[in-house]
Order: C-alpha cells, then structure tokens, then sequence
C-alpha cells in the first residue's frame, strides 16, 4: 500500500494515471498529452510499473500502458477500513444540528 501511495504521490505520475483511466496509451502518446519529452515519461512509466499500478504492452515497435485494476481495488479497501471514522464524525454532527434546531424551536 505505501509503494502504491508513494507512487501516486508524484504529480506527473498521477497525471499519467489520470490519462490512462481513459484507456491504453503508448509512451509517445503519454508525452504529447502532458507536454513532456518521451524519456522523462518513460521513468515514470517504470516506477508505475514497478509498484504494479501500470502493465506494458509492446506492439510492434511500440510500448502501450494500461492500468492495471487490482491496485486500485486494494486501495479502495484500504480507504473503506477508515469509513466508520467518517461516519462517526457526521452522526455526531447531525447530533449537535438536531440540538441547535431544537434549541431554536424552543426559543420561538
């Protein structure tokens, strides 16, 4: 999970992330759309590989991305476990609201 959140910590490799949730794109392709020289985009490409969140596929002469899901899965379930703290922190909210509207309705 740390490689995982490291890796997407960088904003170039979460632009690229965000690019390859729209579908499979080559190295050329990556550059042209951030505006980057290809091999500064590679090294990227390498740490994303590395942590498993992207999977290469050459075709021909050229390297595709993808994104692979299970990653992605896993931090899902990962943000899932500290949901009960959110929900508690609104319960309690909605708790104090309720006071406040009756505190309000008294005073009328």
């Amino acid at each position: 999970m740390k490689t995982l959140l490291n890796s997407l910590a960088e904003p170039t490799r979460w632009n690229i992330v965000e690019l390859l949730k729209k579908g499979p794109l080559a190295v050329g392709e990556i550059a042209e759309e951030l505006g980057l020289r290809q091999p500064q985009i590679s090294k990227h490409l390498k740490v994303l590989s590395e942590a498993g969140i992207v999977a290469v596929h050459p075709i021909a002469n050229r390297r595709v991305y993808q994104l692979n899901p299970e990653p992605f899965q896993e931090l899902q379930e990962w943000a899932e476990s500290y949901r009960h703290l959110s929900e508690e922190r609104f319960d309690r909210l909605d708790d104090y609201l309720m006071k406040v509207e009756k505190r309000g309705e008294e005073e009328k």
